[in-house]
């Protein structure tokens, strides 16, 4: 079985993409998957970086059994777009500024997270940052299921 790379992205690497993380990391290792994946996530900027994860994202997804507490904050590199086989924006912004940034040859690899999930309405994750706890419960509630439709895509 063949090894998939994925990595996860939002703006800040605080709240979506560490969530991303933890969630598809989770959901693979249910399934059985956890060697089938390497999961890593990280922000479009610099704002955040070595910090942890948003202690209202590390709550949330505590109480769901998803512990984020080892997760810093980093930026995407060129590297990036070499070392992983999908990079998964978390809204279009995001998505816009990784292809800005893919190396020629690499820009397929550039995806919204959601696409994966075309149930979900909108193509984009919302960033609860500026919101209430409540936000990072529908965040997460997105992300679990694109998780999981991702998986079963994968494996």
């Amino acid at each position: 079985m063949s090894t998939h790379r994925i990595l996860f992205v939002c703006l800040g690497n605080i709240c979506r993409s560490p969530m991303a993380e933890g969630v598809f990391s989770h959901v693979a290792a249910e399934a059985g998957h956890a060697e089938t994946f390497i999961v890593e996530s990280a922000g479009t900027g610099a704002w955040h970086i070595g910090n942890p994860p948003d202690p209202r994202a590390v709550a949330a997804a505590r109480a769901r059994g998803i512990d984020l507490s080892a997760q810093r904050a980093r930026q995407v590199h060129v590297k990036d777009f070499e070392a992983f086989d999908l990079v998964l924006a978390m809204d279009g912004s995001n998505h816009a500024d990784l292809l800005q940034m893919a190396p020629e040859g690499h820009a397929h690899k550039v995806r919204l997270f959601l696409d994966h999930l075309p149930q979900s309405g909108g193509r984009e994750v919302p960033d609860p940052y500026y919101g209430g706890d409540d936000g990072f419960e529908v965040v997460l509630d997105l992300i679990e299921a694109g998780s999981r439709t991702l998986l079963a895509r994968l494996t």
